[in-house]
């Protein structure tokens, strides 16, 4: 039987400034080393859910645990020590350090995780192999992140999230502006280091053409309750 990562049971949330938006989940499992494609349209909720499972936001009620962690549990400031030590994150924007060296982005996370660092015997040197495996030239390494061409910007979002072997990948539209082959190119890329780190990747998208690339494709509408 898989060990569940993931565990959702009658999650409540709305905005305060929102009260028209609400989400409610009343039961969601994802096991350990799936890839989970999570679809949605646009304001469906998909980002909301990946900031309650991230921890950036807290449930009004319900439960989500993560390995055997009730992150609902924990304050702001422990939410954000799990986030660090546990969930590598690829932003639909990127969000690199535009001035910092590639080398230097990609090791950030081990700054704010002493945890994701002591999996390391040499840091420098993982970040250079998922540099390799991740095909960027070698010479990107000592260049500052703003220089990088959109692709290339992906991939160091992606060594950034998988460096120091974090349990769970979580992934935001990464592929929307990419065309086609470019993007099977990145989700194959991407697909190889996850499964060689042994994490689980939940990856959000509006585009169902996706579905074929991942173990279980979940439509958000069909997780959520709406209200009457």
């Amino acid at each position: 039987m898989d060990a569940k990562l993931i565990k959702i049971d009658s999650l409540n949330f709305h905005w305060k400034k929102n009260s028209d938006f609400q989400l409610s989940v009343p039961s969601l499992t994802i096991n350990e080393g799936e890839k989970i494609l999570l679809l949605g349209e646009s304001g469906s909720g998909k980002t909301t859910l990946l900031s309650l499972i991230c921890g950036f936001i807290a449930p009004l009620s319900g439960n989500i645990t993560l390995g055997n962690t009730s992150i609902d549990e924990l304050n702001a400031k422990n939410r954000d020590r799990f986030r660090a030590d546990n969930i590598g994150i690829i932003f639909q924007q990127f969000n690199l350090l535009p001035y910092a060296k590639v080398i230097d982005n990609i090791l950030l996370p081990l700054y704010f995780s002493k945890q994701r660092s002591s999996r390391l015997n040499n840091p420098y040197q993982t970040a250079l192999d998922l540099c390799n495996s991740l095909r960027l030239p070698e010479q990107t390494k000592n260049m500052k992140a703003s220089t990088l061409s959109v692709g290339q910007q992906q991939r160091v979002a992606v060594a950034r999230a998988l460096i120091g072997n974090p349990s769970l990948i979580i992934a935001d539209e990464p592929t929307s502006s990419l065309d086609m082959s470019a993007r099977k190119i990145f989700l194959d890329l991407m697909f190889s280091q996850i499964s060689e780190n042994q994490s689980t990747l939940l990856m959000v998208s509006h585009d169902p053409s996706l579905a074929d690339h991942f173990d279980r494709t979940i439509n958000i509408e069909d997780i959520i309750e709406r209200s009457h």
